[in-house]
């Protein structure tokens, strides 16, 4: 005897929201799970890079810095417009399981708030002296490799605060090392250099833990506080600078502002491309760039 359309219509609404449950547990598994070590480190990673070995991805911001100077208001000193051109690779270890490394190179450009231009030369507000503008080309700016399991043993967490789809991460980088243009007494006479960067990363939750998006779109702020840069010629004041920024992760090369990418054709044309995956160069930074490519000044006569 044949079932009743009743018993026939329960089966199939029955079976219907089994295929239903079905396919939304597994688009779930399918997500990356940011409460397991290795879904935290994978996703740390698509912050930076993107989930494929070898496929490059740009970050540019730009903003203003400042002076800040004891007994006196802070002034405004130039624009700056930032960018950085990174790959992220797969490493694995017998302990720690398999991680990424990220390697990449970066520009720092300073730019007349007048004329968008690059800045070739700066008028010293304090000594009243014109220098020649430094601009800032680091290769290579590497990372060491992130695991799920980290260097201390314990298991990699997930560092972010996530508000409904809204994530966002701080990271405080506070540096403090032998300034590469200083003596060999800095311990005894001082000469440290000294600096803070600090990020702020945000983006969805949605499309960071989706595998399906390779690479999620990704904001990012920026604050560095630093010794003046040593081409402004400031002979030891006291004070600092500090830039203020924010920026993205782009789609593409062509969405870089035009003053970058006219510079990167013109000079720098490297920078198109990060480095290697396999790069173990020390990295570079605006200091012992600094030292590279610029002489020693003359000595003051005594």
């Amino acid at each position: 005897m044949s079932k009743p359309l009743i018993s026939l219509t329960i089966t199939a609404i029955a079976a219907c929201c089994l295929t239903m449950s079905s396919a939304q547990a597994a688009t779930k598994a399918q997500r990356i799970d940011l409460n397991t070590p290795e879904g935290a480190t994978l996703a740390q990673r698509r912050i930076q890079c993107g989930s494929v070995d070898n496929t490059p991805t740009i970050y540019s911001f730009h903003g203003e810095a400042f002076s800040r100077v004891p007994g006196e208001r802070d002034r405004k000193l130039f624009d700056v417009e930032g960018y950085n051109v990174r790959q992220c690779v797969t490493v694995t270890d017998p302990v720690r399981g398999t991680g990424w490394r990220l390697v990449s190179r970066e520009l720092l450009f300073y730019v007349d708030p007048a004329t968008g231009e690059l800045l070739k030369e700066w008028k010293n507000p304090w000594s009243g002296q014109t220098v020649k503008v430094v601009q800032t080309a680091n290769d290579p700016v590497n990372q060491r490799p992130v695991f799920p399991i980290g260097a201390d043993g314990k298991p990699n967490t997930w560092p972010a605060t996530i508000s409904g789809d809204t994530w966002w991460n701080t990271i405080t980088v506070p540096l403090f090392y032998l300034n590469p243009l200083g003596g060999d007494y800095q311990k005894n006479v001082g000469g440290y250099y000294h600096a803070t960067e600090m990020f702020n990363f945000f983006g969805k939750v949605s499309s960071l833990t989706d595998p399906k998006i390779p690479n999620p779109p990704i904001e990012v702020g920026w604050v560095r506080m630093a010794d003046w840069l040593p081409w402004m010629e400031m002979s030891g004041r006291a004070g600092l600078i500090y830039m203020h920024a924010a920026g993205r992760k782009l789609d593409s090369y062509d969405q870089l502002p035009e003053l970058m990418k006219k510079t990167i054709e013109a000079e720098y044309p490297e920078y198109r491309t990060p480095p290697a995956g396999s790069d173990n160069r020390e990295n570079e930074t605006s200091w012992t760039y600094f030292k590279k490519k610029v002489a020693p000044t003359t000595p003051v006569k005594k």
